[in-house]
């Protein structure tokens, strides 16, 4: 979806030259990508000096100029994007934004068409491992750090500005960090004569038994799709085992304990915890905020980043339910589960004007636009973001509830390849033919744990 918004300025800015900020590396630091990026994960990330531009940079405020935006999301994303960029027209009236926009099914397809024919957004918002699996040697995206006199990078922590360097470059900046963690509609819960979140697997058990008996088969406490079930099957195995899905580019699990893990899964759907994804496929929706299930208040229960609650909220038919739950622990090992950068903000090489694209950045999330955007994208990673956005009461406070249970809770790092679209793809990647297989009973525990086993050191070994 397109739609074109003339933006502007009222005056000149000055550039500011930024010093260099320190070294501290994440401890959740990402494995090493290609062969031609293994050495810029670690010791170059770990030094995220914002060294000085190489030439200094005056943005345009008389000529025409135009640029595009690109970005994923739900309604509520798209009219504070939309509502941002209005005001940036107020600041930038010579510069003319174009913006596409719409929901994630798909988009990372048409977004990396669009990358590899280098016609991609000027201003792209990113997922965080499209730096690594579409630029792992810099081609695509500009080091940021090369207009530090125009987007104030020192209000990023460098532990999340290391997370998105990738060959020796500062690719994006972090919008935000997200995990995931249960959402429930407790209107259905109650209406099941349960009271309380579930906090524990035998409470999910519980949940499953209850809403079968009291409600109908259509009700289910939980609906999650395939990548959401490979996520939770890892927050699963790491807790009971206490390592990491992926370390060192190798992952650490054998096939008797994804078979364990795959198991896990197969014990919701068997005890009416989550549907099964024949029952999904057959309701013939994209997203399941989309679905009347979910709408209706048929599937109670979702997984998902704290990032992204708001969608699934506002198209409940009766939302005054809808709470954040508790993360579960399903082990003594380790509480399990990942965060991450929830998405990022870069500039591609094809951009005609990066000088004005890194002032819209600036804008959007250090500045007035932070403001607008709120938590719409998240809890904002910028520290100037963030106080602009408490400021105007624009954090909502259940994404902020989210976000701070998330980060207190994860303890496992995450490889940038987990969510290589070879793995993810919706429609032939390696995680939908495991669980969609796996559940119509195409594979049992033992086939499905060879092929995503295969499959995940396919990814790995590729990118080594």
């Amino acid at each position: 979806m397109k739609k074109a918004i003339s933006l502007g300025v009222a005056a000149a800015m000055a550039a500011t030259l930024l010093a260099g900020c320190g070294t501290a590396a994440s401890s959740a630091a990402p494995s090493s990508e290609a062969a031609s990026t293994a050495d810029s994960t670690t010791a170059e990330s770990t030094a995220a000096s914002e060294a000085a531009p190489s030439e200094a940079h005056e943005i345009n405020t008389t000529d025409p100029i135009e640029l595009t935006i690109s970005w994923w999301g739900g309604d509520s994303r798209h009219e504070a994007y939309q509502k941002a960029l209005e005001a940036f027209h107020e600041k930038y009236p010579n510069i003319t934004v174009s913006p596409t926009y719409g929901a994630w099914s798909g988009w990372e397809e048409k977004q990396s068409t669009a990358l590899a024919a280098d016609q991609g957004s000027d201003v792209m918002q990113v997922n965080w491992n499209w730096l690594y699996q579409y630029s792992p040697t810099g081609e695509k995206f500009v080091d940021l750090r090369e207009y530090s006199d125009v987007i104030d990078l020192s209000q990023w922590s460098d532990t999340a500005k290391n997370a998105c360097i990738v060959a020796d470059s500062l690719q994006a900046v972090p919008i935000s960090m997200t995990g995931r963690i249960f959402y429930w509609n407790m209107n259905t819960f109650k209406q099941a004569g349960i009271e309380a979140v579930p906090t524990s697997y035998d409470d999910l058990i519980a949940a499953g038994k209850a809403f079968q008996e009291k409600l109908g088969d259509d009700y289910y406490p939980l609906a999650i799709g395939q990548y959401d079930r490979m996520i939770l099957m890892t927050f699963y195995l790491e807790s009971k085992y206490g390592k990491a899905w992926v370390e060192n580019n190798e992952c650490q699990y054998t096939e008797e304990e994804v078979v364990d893990g795959l198991n896990f899964i197969k014990s919701l759907e068997d005890n009416h915890v989550i549907p099964t994804r024949p029952t999904m496929i057959a309701a013939g929706f994209d997203s399941i905020d989309k679905s009347q299930e979910w709408i209706d208040g048929k599937y109670a229960g979702i997984f998902e980043w704290d990032s992204a609650p708001s969608k699934y909220q506002s198209a409940l038919a009766d939302n005054s339910g809808f709470t954040v739950g508790e993360e579960i622990k399903f082990g003594d090992k380790a509480n399990g589960g990942f965060s991450k950068v929830s998405m990022g903000m870069a500039i591609t090489k094809s951009c005609q004007h990066p000088v004005e694209a890194a002032a819209l950045i600036d804008f959007l999330w250090n500045g007035e636009g932070a403001a607008i955007m709120g938590s719409e994208c998240g809890i904002p990673a910028s520290t100037a973001g963030l106080a602009a956005a408490q400021a105007a009461d624009a954090v909502k406070p259940l994404v902020l509830e989210a976000n701070t249970k998330v980060l207190a809770f994860v303890d496992m790092p995450l490889d940038p390849y987990y969510e290589s679209s070879k793995l993810k793809d919706t429609t032939d990647g390696v995680y939908t033919d495991v669980f969609d297989g796996f559940s119509y009973g195409d594979y049992d525990a033992e086939e499905a744990a060879e092929i995503l086993l295969d499959g995940v050191s396919g990814v790995l070994s590729a990118n080594a």
